[in-house]
Order: structure tokens, then C-alpha cells, then sequence
């Protein structure tokens, strides 16, 4: 019944924005509609630190009302950096931890976000959040070594995630569902601090739904100086865990937990963990 009344509802949005379309104030009335969605807001106060986001559809409305449940533990970890800290956080979405890292921390963040969708949700973010002098956004995916390939998708939604570039398989291990795609170039973390000269990271977030241990493997030389790294791995994908641990044991840094919220426990994912890997 839920899915019949969803359906109906998007046909009835979908026609009304059709006829809406024939008049000149039918389409004046549905681009300020737009507009007022698009630029709606909501704001978190979590640890003594204010930040607002957009949140225009309710993917996002939930990224945002589970900012402190959904990965406590990622919180955790970003409230024992150092102060003026790098910090890369590579599948940054909507910027929730970019934001967060750099007002608590004062750290100068790139936030690595490919989807065409995601990045005007994410850099319009960080000017709400006036944070344009320390976060630096980075639109092409990270992988083992350049390539030009395929970036797909298996979603359009602003705020969407499950994607992969030049592979076939998703978070799972599985053939990924390809709802959208576009060819774009792809580089390594080496790659990115040798010939494009980006600071080299203290800390390192990766969440990217699958092709976590290839951009591991394009690092060995940045993860070596790396005091930290947070990964989500799938304990089902083994190929990923076994990869995972190998390129991480051997830049020297050590495994110190695999951890996940309740929230994560009870659903779908609850083969997914967050792994944090430490210096010794």
C-alpha cells in the first residue's frame, strides 16, 4: 500500500509540474517551489559545536538527524585529532565529517566527492558552515593508480551513496545495480601528494562502498606517514579484508578496533564496520 501511495504521489508531482510548465506562471510558481526546497536547512549542535546543512530531499534530512547515531565512532575518532591537523576524507557526501573535523579541530580537510550530485550539496555546505579557507574539494574519485574510466551509480539522489570507479562490484563484493555513469579521470593518494602537491594527511577517512583496499593500495607511501586511518570494511567482502589488512599492516599501522553503531547492527549492513588503525 506504501509503495502504491508513493507511486501515485510522483505521478501527481510529475504532472503537475508538466502543466505547471505551460504557463509562464506555472513556471515562475515551480522554480521558486524548487528553490525554496532546495534551500532548506537544518542544524546540529552536537559537543559544543554549531553546524547547519541543506537538506532538501529526505535522504539528506536523515543523513543529518543521525549525524551523532549513525557512526558515533567516527566522531570519537575525529575528537582525539591533533589541533591544525590534515585531515582527507575521501567519500565525503554531503561533508557532515569535513564540517565537523575542521570547526572542532581547526583542520585543513580535503574532501574527496565525485558524485556530480553530492558536490553542490557539499560545497554550498561548507559556505553555509563558512568553512571555504579550510576545506578544499576534491571532485575525482581516488583509485591504485591513474586511469580514465567509468564512475557508476546506483543512485541520483542528492545525498546518495553505493557507487564505484572501474570496477563492477559494490560495498558487498557484488555486481553493482548501474542506475547512472560518466567517464572521469581517477588518481592515487600518492599521486596526489607527489604530483599535485596536496599536504600530506595526518588522518585518513575512507568510505566509498567497495573500492576501499584499491585506493589503499594506490597509498603506500602516504599511509606511511599517516598517523590514522578510519575504513569501512565489509567483513563478508574478503577480498577487501584481506587487502585491507595487508596494505595497512604493512605502511606500519596497526588495527585497534572494528566498531559499529547499534543502528548499523539491526540493519542491512550490519556486516560493515568502521576499522581504526593507529601508529604505533
Amino acid at each position: 500500500m506504501k509503495k502504491i501511495f508513493k507511486i501515485i504521489i510522483a505521478k501527481f508531482a510529475k504532472n503537475f509540474v508538466k502543466i505547471s510548465y505551460t504557463s509562464k506562471i506555472g513556471r515562475y510558481f515551480t522554480e521558486h517551489l524548487a528553490k525554496y526546497i532546495f534551500e532548506q536547512k537544518r542544524n546540529v549542535d552536537y559537543n559544543n559545536i554549531k553546524l547547519a546543512f541543506y537538506s532538501p530531499n529526505r535522504l539528506i534530512k536523515f543523513r543529518i538527524d543521525t549525524f551523532s547515531s549513525k557512526e558515533p565512532e567516527t566522531l570519537s575518532w575525529i575528537e582525539k585529532f591533533n589541533q591544525n591537523s590534515i585531515f582527507w576524507d575521501i567519500g565525503a557526501n554531503i561533508g557532515l565529517y569535513s564540517c565537523y573535523a575542521a570547526k572542532l579541530k581547526n583542520c585543513s580537510v580535503y574532501a574527496f566527492e565525485p558524485s556530480i550530485f553530492n558536490l553542490e550539496i557539499l560545497t554550498k555546505n561548507v559556505f553555509l558552515n563558512q568553512l571555504s579557507n579550510k576545506v578544499s574539494i576534491i571532485s575525482f574519485p581516488l583509485i591504485d593508480k591513474l586511469k580514465e574510466t567509468e564512475f557508476k551509480m546506483t543512485m541520483t539522489d542528492w545525498g546518495g551513496a553505493i557507487s564505484t570507479f572501474g570496477e563492477d562490484y559494490k560495498y558487498d563484493g557484488l555486481k553493482i545495480d548501474k542506475k547512472f555513469n560518466y567517464h572521469t579521470i581517477g588518481l592515487s593518494m600518492d599521486e596526489c601528494v607527489d604530483v599535485l602537491k596536496m599536504r600530506q594527511p595526518d588522518y585518513i577517512k575512507i568510505d566509498v562502498d567497495g573500492i576501499e583496499h584499491l585506493i589503499l593500495k594506490g597509498g603506500s607511501r602516504t599511509l606511511s606517514k599517516t598517523k590514522s586511518v578510519l575504513v569501512e570494511v565489509n567483513q563478508n567482502f574478503t577480498l577487501q579484508v584481506k587487502k585491507t589488512e595487508e596494505y595497512l599492516t604493512k605502511a606500519g599501522l596497526s588495527l585497534i578496533g572494528k566498531l559499529q553503531s547499534n543502528s548499523i547492527k539491526k540493519s542491512e549492513y550490519k556486516s560493515i564496520f568502521n576499522q581504526i588503525w593507529v601508529r604505533d
